[in-house]
């Protein structure tokens, strides 16, 4: 569900590519696309809902149970930019179609894992292939199409992007209630091979240029190992054992890595991936510290919703995914209109009031007491988190974009989509205690954690009015 709104952040990195590039058949090269993109977009929509079925099948802890979610976001957070560079290099085509196929063989793996262990280093890969196929899916859509068509192409990809995320838990519940957890990995199957397929007979691939700069592999592996051990310090932290010596441990050899990224970034300077020049930016550093906070607060909502409401309300895994339906469509719905109000009056205020009323909306959780009613308890709350989120994400991809020169509008679109999963990342590390509970703790827990949200969305309100220019 949450690829929906990531959807906004994917489109500007299609929106920044050259264009133009001769296609015998664009409207394929869209389709194909759309279903490389929706391996993502539905295995991120139906894992969520499959959680509390994944825990009963392995006896997991919900220390572990978070990295069902993190393994897959730290690599694909951490090699995004990555992904993308690599298709730069070797080719945009030859990289869809190796992570594609990456992450079909990694939902193999997941569907037959013996233990948990072995679905965790699945989820792993699988997030190395979307790092790798998603970058260059949006690529290919944005370069396949002159600038006077690339707006319709990138409507119908964010369009087909917002079905996904609104049938994917629907679908995903309902193969867990009847067939069992592991279907949703075979889900990916049948897109992973109409995707390849495409791809080798309609996409043309140009030249790759001789004069390449090296991909920054060094940079991937010290940022993928950074916010590994930051992921696992977190995880560890805010479970039941605490902030012990391994967990302090973890967090100082995070930060650096962390550090030693940063440093190697400015000695690559524009041949990083991470260009430290698009921080010379006051509003760059204002908008990424919203799509953080932002996204990290939706992140973790997105992963206790659902669990809270099957495992304590008694929802089977098709109404929780129902459950949530609203919100892609209201979303849907509502962000043309914002987006409309932001070009009028200036993306500041929205980016701004959008959060506030996510935090509202985050307050409306309180109400979940383990016996409410659908009707006016969750949707209510689902449905003003909806609307903040739509204005806030309508016009964050224009005000990204305008945030640097033009030299800059890749990178700066590349990292804000990655950061929007690193949001996720981080609160999801945080959630352990939360996932470990049961009966009334578990309520106790949620609305803590429903608190904690609403504090993380006003201070991307607070990041929009201290940082970004009006």
């Amino acid at each position: 569900m949450s690829q929906l709104i990531h959807t906004a952040c994917d489109a500007a990195v299609a929106g920044a590519a050259a264009g133009g590039r001769p296609q015998a058949h664009p409207n394929l090269v869209l389709a194909t696309t759309i279903l490389a993109s929706s391996l993502a977009f539905v295995d991120g929509s139906v894992v969520n809902v499959g959680l509390p079925a994944i825990r009963v099948s392995f006896d997991a802890t919900g220390e572990t149970l978070q990295w069902v979610v993190n393994a897959y976001l730290l690599l694909l957070s951490a090699l995004l930019l990555l992904g993308g560079a690599a298709g730069d290099r070797f080719g945009r085509k030859r990289s869809l179609i190796v992570g594609v196929a990456i992450f079909a063989l990694a939902s193999l793996s997941c569907a037959v894992a013996p233990s948990m262990s072995w679905l965790l280093l699945g989820r792993a890969v699988q997030g190395i292939g979307a790092a790798i196929l998603l970058p260059n899916s949006l690529a290919i859509l944005g370069d396949a199409f002159t600038s006077a068509e690339r707006g319709r192409a990138i409507g119908i990809w964010a369009a087909m992007g917002a079905i996904a995320g609104a049938v994917g838990p629907v679908l995903g519940g309902w193969l867990i209630d009847t067939v069992g957890w592991r279907a949703i990995f075979l889900l990916n199957l049948p897109l992973a091979a109409a995707a390849i397929a495409l791809a080798l007979a309609v996409v043309e691939d140009g030249q790759v240029p001789a004069d390449r700069a090296p991909v920054d592999l060094l940079g991937g592996l010290l940022a993928t190992a950074g916010l590994g051990a930051l992921t696992w310090a977190l995880t560890i932290g805010s479970g039941r054992a605490g902030w012990n010596a391994e967990a302090v441990l973890a967090a100082v050899i995070g930060a650096a890595l962390l550090l030693a990224f940063v440093w190697l970034e400015r000695v690559r300077g524009e041949r990083a991936m991470m260009p430290l020049a698009l921080f010379g930016s006051r509003t760059f550093a204002g908008l990424s510290l919203l799509t953080l906070f932002l996204y990290g607060a939706l992140g973790g909502l997105l992963v206790l919703l659902p669990y809270v409401l099957i495992v304590d309300t008694h929802y089977s895994g098709t109404e929780a995914g129902a459950a949530l339906l609203p919100f892609p469509l209201v979303i849907a719905i509502a962000s043309p209109a914002m987006g409309a109000l932001a070009g009028r009056i200036g993306p500041r205020l929205p980016l701004a009031l959008g959060p506030i009323v996510v935090a509202a909306g985050f307050c409306l959780l309180l109400r979940i007491d383990g016996s409410n009613n659908y009707w006016s308890v969750v949707l209510p709350a689902v449905l003003v988190i909806a609307l903040g989120m739509a204005g806030a994400v309508a016009p964050l991809t224009t005000a990204v974009l305008a945030s640097v020169d033009h030299a800059h509008t890749g990178s700066a679109s590349g990292f804000n989509s990655a950061v929007s999963r690193t949001g996720g990342l981080v609160v999801t590390a945080l959630l352990g205690t939360v996932l470990a509970a049961s009966g009334q703790e578990l309520i106790a827990e949620f609305h803590a954690a429903a608190l904690a949200g609403a504090a993380i969305a006003v201070a991307a309100s607070a990041s929009v009015f201290l940082l970004v220019k009006a």
